[in-house]
């Protein structure tokens, strides 16, 4: 009987708004972003998962990192990064998505649902071409535009730390 009380009082939750996300980890995306870095692209829902290798410590072997992070089997996060050799730049064009220039980065753009740097990474050992990727939309927008400075925040986050963990040197 307690076990049809306590059912019956679960479904009755169900028709409220979904709770705040809170299961989303405390670093999450290779380590890079805080729970609350993410909380305005995450919003509102019952199950967080997270998919993504715990570094960004790409090399000539390990070329790529995504980072899924979804809200109730949605996605709401992604971010991931690509490690070319030198000579092949992989900017793509996002032109059609009016883009703005990133002020940190030569090579970065930011428009309403992503931004994308690309550098060349130059050191003593070794030197490449590494694009990274974001992608989402502050949940609770009512005007376009509003994920932008999110997006470029979270950029400026993830260049520093991808910087590191892959070891880039002098950029260009």
């Amino acid at each position: 009987m307690m076990l049809l009380v306590a059912a019956g009082a679960a479904l009755g939750c169900s028709k409220e708004a979904p709770p705040a996300a809170p299961q989303l980890p405390e670093r999450s995306c290779f380590g890079v972003f805080t729970r609350d870095d993410l909380a305005p692209l995450v919003g509102k829902g019952r199950e967080v998962k997270e998919v993504s290798p715990v570094d960004l410590r790409l090399t000539a072997d390990r070329n790529g990192g995504t980072c899924n992070v979804y809200v109730d089997g949605k996605d709401r996060v992604l971010a991931w990064a690509t490690r070319q050799p030198l000579g092949q730049h992989l900017f793509t064009n996002v032109d059609d998505q009016h883009p703005d220039p990133l002020p940190y980065a030569e090579h970065g753009k930011v428009w309403d649902s992503g931004a994308l740097v690309t550098l060349t990474c130059t050191g003593a050992e070794d030197s490449f071409e590494l694009e990274l990727w974001l992608s989402g939309t502050v949940q609770s927008a009512d005007r376009p535009g509003a994920s932008r400075p999110v997006l470029t925040a979270l950029m400026q986050k993830y260049l520093a730390a991808a910087k590191q963990q892959t070891q880039c040197g002098g950029t260009h």
